[in-house]
C-alpha cells in the first residue's frame, strides 16, 4: 500500500483544526502528568491515610508544572509508519495501562502524538521522580582550573641495590679513629712505614677501604674470597677525608713481594699535579669518557691471543663464563677502584666503565631504592654531596667594580697568610694577579697553564712555605691537590656548577682541620647561587657584608692600580703583536 503525504497552504479552517489538535495535547499531558505524581506517591512510604491521600491527589493535579525537555516516546508515532524496534527494557505495569490510552491517542495527528511523546519521555512520565527528587546529596568533586598551589612529589630515581643500599661511612675524620693495630690485614713493614711518617691511625673512609681491597689480593692468583674475580669498588667521601691512602695502602702490599718487572696498577686522574702529587677524582675521568681512553687501557691490560711464552700465566686473560675449566688455571683478573667527593650517582655513566659487582662505600646516607618510598634522598646529608665539618662557608654581595678590593679587605684585614683564589677562566687570574700586584702589599702568584709544569710545582712549593700569600688560580688546582695550610678558599668567579664549589673550597679543611670559604656574588647571581647550594646540602650559609666605609681607605690606591693595569695589558698586546 503506497502512502502519499500532500502538503498544502493551510486556510482558515487548519487554524481552527490546530487549535483544537493543541488543546487535546495539553490535556493529554495533564492527564499524563497526574499519572505520574499518582506513581510517585505510590512508591513513597505512606505518611498519611490513604483517604487523604485519594483527596490530595486530584488537587495535585491541577497544579500544573512547566513542561520539560524530554526524549520522544517510542510508542508515539503515526499511523501506518514502520514499527519502531522493540525495546529491550522491560514495562512495568504502569505501562501495561497506559496501553489503551496510546491507542486512542494513535488517531491523534502527528503533532498531538509529538507532544505526548515528549510528555511520556521524560522523567515523570516514564514514573520516575522529578529531577529535583531524584538527585541525591551532593559530593566534593573534583574542579578542574583551580589556581591553588600544591607540593609536587619529588621524583626519585630508580638505582641498582649497590647504590641504592652503600656501606655508610663516618665523614667525620676527627670522629671514630681507628688504631693502626687494629687493622692486622696491613702488612707490619707498612705499619711500620706509617708511624715513621707520624700516621698513628686510619680516618674512618681508610678504616672501611682498606680491609675491602686487601681482601681481593689475599689469595694470591685465584684472587677474591673463593671466588674468581674480585668485585670492583668505588668510594664517594668528602675533600680531604683520606681517600689516596686508602687505595695506595692496598696496591703497594698487594706488589710487594712481586718481582715481576711489569704494570700491575694503573692510576688515571685528571691533571698533571694531581698525578704528580698521587689519584682519585674518578668522576672527571667518567665525564671524558668521550676520549675513549678507557677501552685502550683495558685492551693494554689484556693482551691479544698469541703463541704462548714461560710467563703466560702471569698474564691475564679475558673474563669468560664461569666454569670448572675456566677455573682451572689461575688467573690475574682486572679490579677497578673508583675514589671522588663528588662520585656520579647516575647510573648510565656508570654504566661505561664496566664494573664487575660493585661496592660502594659513601659519607652520605643510602639513596631511596623501591622498596622504601617513605624515606626521602639523602635524609641525613641534608643533600647531594657531604663537606669536611671543619669548613665555614659565606658569601660577600659585592659589585663588579669593587671585587678586587673586596679580596685585599679579607687578606689585609683579616691577617690571612695562606689564600686560595678560583676565577673562571685564565684572562680572570692575570689581570687579578696584574692588578694585586700593582696594588702592593701583599705577595702574590698566578697559577695557571701560562706557566709550565716545572714552574707551577716550584709556585706550589713557594705557596706551601708561607712565601706566596696569595695564590690565583683556574679550577686546574680544584681538584686533588693538596695544600698544607690554606686558611681560606676565594671565589673570585662564582662557579657554575656544585660539583667545581665541591673541589674548591676543598682544598682546605683537610684532615680535620678548620677552613673558611668566601663566594663574590653579584646581584644578579644570589639567588641562583644560593639555591644551587641549598639543593647540594651546604651546611650554615652565612652572609658576610663589607660595607663601603671599610673600602674607601683602600680607594686611592686602587684607582692607581686600575691605571697600572690599563698599561700592563697595552704592554703585553704589543709583545704579542711583536
Amino acid at each position: 500500500m503506497a502512502l502519499f503525504h500532500v502538503a498544502r497552504y493551510a486556510g482558515p479552517e487548519a487554524a481552527g483544526a490546530e487549535a483544537e489538535a493543541d488543546g487535546r495535547a495539553r490535556a493529554l499531558l495533564e492527564r499524563l502528568q497526574c499519572r505520574a505524581r499518582e506513581r510517585q506517591l505510590q512508591k513513597q512510604p505512606p505518611q498519611q491515610a490513604p483517604e487523604e491521600a485519594a483527596q490530595s491527589a486530584p488537587a495535585a493535579g491541577k497544579r500544573r508544572r512547566r513542561p520539560r525537555r524530554t526524549r520522544r516516546r517510542e510508542g508515539g508515532r503515526e499511523p501506518g509508519s514502520p514499527p519502531a524496534p522493540p525495546n529491550k527494557r522491560q514495562k512495568t505495569d504502569d505501562e501495561d495501562e497506559n496501553e489503551d490510552e496510546g491507542a486512542e491517542s494513535s488517531e491523534e495527528t502527528p503533532a498531538e502524538s509529538s507532544v505526548g511523546a515528549e510528555a511520556a519521555g521524560s522523567p515523570e512520565g516514564r514514573g520516575g521522580p522529578p529531577p529535583e527528587e531524584a538527585s541525591g546529596p551532593l559530593t566534593h568533586a573534583l574542579v578542574l582550573g583551580g589556581f591553588g598551589r600544591s607540593k609536587v612529589p619529588k621524583v626519585q630515581p630508580f638505582l641498582p641495590v649497590w647504590l641504592a643500599q652503600p656501606s655508610c661511612v663516618g665523614k667525620n675524620v676527627t670522629e671514630g679513629l681507628v688504631p693502626i693495630e687494629d687493622i692486622p690485614e696491613v702488612h707490619p713493614d707498612l705499619q711500620k712505614k706509617l708511624r715513621a711518617q707520624g700516621i698513628s691511625s686510619y680516618f674512618p673512609v681508610q678504616a672501611a677501604v682498606i680491609p675491602a681491597v686487601l681482601e681481593s689480593t689475599a689469595n694470591g692468583f685465584l684472587v677474591s674470597r673463593g671466588g674468581y674475580r674480585p668485585s670492583d669498588l668505588c668510594v664517594s667521601a668528602p675533600t680531604g677525608s683520606g681517600k689516596t691512602l686508602a687505595f695506595v695502602i692496598p696496591v703497594v702490599q698487594a706488589l710487594l713481594h712481586r718481582a715481576v718487572c711489569q704494570v700491575r696498577a694503573l692510576v688515571v686522574l685528571p691533571t698533571k699535579e694531581l698525578a704528580q702529587q698521587i689519584i682519585d677524582e674518578a668522576d672527571r675521568m667518567i665525564d671524558s669518557m668521550h676520549q675513549s681512553w678507557l677501552p685502550r687501557v683495558v685492551a693494554a691490560a689484556f693482551p691479544s691471543e698469541g703463541p704462548r711464552d714461560p710467563c703466560a700465566v702471569f698474564q691475564r686473560t679475558q673474563p669468560r663464563v664461569l666454569t670448572a675449566a675456566s677455573m682451572c688455571c689461575p688467573q690475574m683478573p682486572l679490579q677497578k677502584l673508583l675514589f671522588s667527593a663528588t662520585l656520579t650517582q647516575n647510573p648510565e655513566k656508570l654504566q661505561q666503565l664496566g664494573l664487575y659487582q660493585p661496592r660502594l662505600f659513601s659519607t652520605g646516607s643510602a639513596h631511596r631504592g623501591p622498596s622504601d618510598p617513605d624515606i626521602d634522598v639523602d635524609e641525613d646529608s641534608g643533600g647531594k654531596y657531604t663537606f669536611p665539618t671543619g669548613l665555614k662557608h659565606h658569601y660577600v654581595p659585592c659589585s663588579l667594580r669593587f671585587k678586587p678590593l673586596v679580596i685585599l679587605h679579607l687578606i689585609l684585614e683579616m691577617n690571612f697568610s695562606r689564600v686560595l683564589c678560583f676565577t673562571n677562566s685564565r684572562e680572570n687570574s692575570h689581570r687579578l694577579f696584574l692588578l694585586v700586584q700593582a696594588f702592593g702589599g701583599v705577595t702574590v702568584a698566578e697559577f695557571s697553564s701560562r706557566y709550565g709544569p716545572g714552574q707551577r710545582k716550584g709556585i706550589l712549593k713557594q705557596f706551601e712555605q708561607g712565601k706566596i700569600q696569595l695564590l690565583i688560580s683556574t679550577d686546574a688546582m680544584a681538584r686533588g691537590i693538596d695544600v698544607q695550610g690554606v686558611q681560606l678558599v676565594v671565589n673570585y668567579d662564582a662557579p657554575q656548577y656544585l660539583r667545581t664549589y665541591v673541589h674548591r673550597v676543598g682544598r682546605t679543611a683537610r684532615a680535620g682541620k678548620s677552613g673558611q670559604a668566601f663566594t663574590l656574588l653579584l646581584k644578579v647571581q644570589e639567588r641562583r647561587f644560593l639555591r644551587m647550594l641549598e639543593e647540594g646540602g651546604v651546611p650554615g650559609l652565612e652572609r658576610h657584608d663589607t660595607p663601603s666605609e671599610l673600602l674607601q681607605p683602600l680607594v686611592p690606591q686602587y684607582e692607581e692600580a686600575l691605571s697600572l693595569l690599563e698599561k700592563a695589558v697595552k704592554e703585553e698586546r704589543k709583545q704579542k703583536a711583536a
